[in-house]
């Protein structure tokens, strides 16, 4: 069973690039943000028929959940970021225990985003605005609720990654595992920058 410094050493002497994670993980990844660019393109098709609807019901988006989401997740995306640097630290040797701190950040900063959310859809309830409104709060539930799910998901991952943090050593299987994880957070955050400006921004 080959080690992550084995694995990392032999690729550069072949003068490879690494990729990040498994390649079960990349065919995920890409597959899913296609969806999600089918239903972009969908909802951009449908607020080029309907304008001055999106518009006014856009409205009613209150923009500083929107941006207050956006700092927790791009927040969340940077601790993954030195978490992942600090687990390689600890498997090159080094006396380093940050990694599960750094990926408890995230996941708190993903807890935040929940509450939110909450708020957010409680408001919204609360107003009578449901997908069945119209057209906008329609793709509004159903892409916000689809990145809502992917998030969910995403924070079991990093309490995955908290657990995988603690360790002093693993093998290259592993560690493929862990940067899968670490990729797949980073694709909740992409997500959410895309549909932010899609929602609550774009005019």
């Amino acid at each position: 069973m080959s080690t992550i410094s084995e694995t990392t050493t032999a690729a550069a002497e072949r003068g490879q690039r690494h990729l990040p994670g498994e390649e079960g993980t990349w065919v995920f990844i890409l597959g899913d943000m296609t969806v999600f660019a089918v239903f972009f393109a969908t909802y951009l098709y449908y607020r080029g028929q309907q304008r001055a609807l999106f518009i006014e019901s856009q409205h009613s988006l209150v923009q500083g959940y929107g941006v207050t989401n956006t700092l927790l997740l791009l927040t969340s995306s940077l601790c993954v970021v030195l978490g992942m640097k600090a687990v390689r630290r600890r498997l090159a040797g080094e006396p380093t225990r940050a990694a599960p701190w750094l990926f408890g950040g995230a996941l708190a900063c993903g807890l935040g985003f929940s509450v939110m959310k909450f708020v957010e859809y409680g408001q919204k309830l609360a107003a009578g605005i449901t997908p069945a409104t119209n057209d906008f709060f329609m793709y509004y539930f159903i892409l916000t609720g689809l990145h809502f799910f992917h998030l969910i998901l995403g924070m079991g991952v990093l309490v995955f990654l908290i657990r995988a943090g603690r360790q002093a050593s693993m093998s290259a299987r592993q560690f493929a595992f862990v940067e899968g994880g670490a990729c797949f957070w980073h694709m909740v955050d992409l997500l959410w920058i895309v549909l932010f400006p899609l929602l609550y921004l774009v005019k």
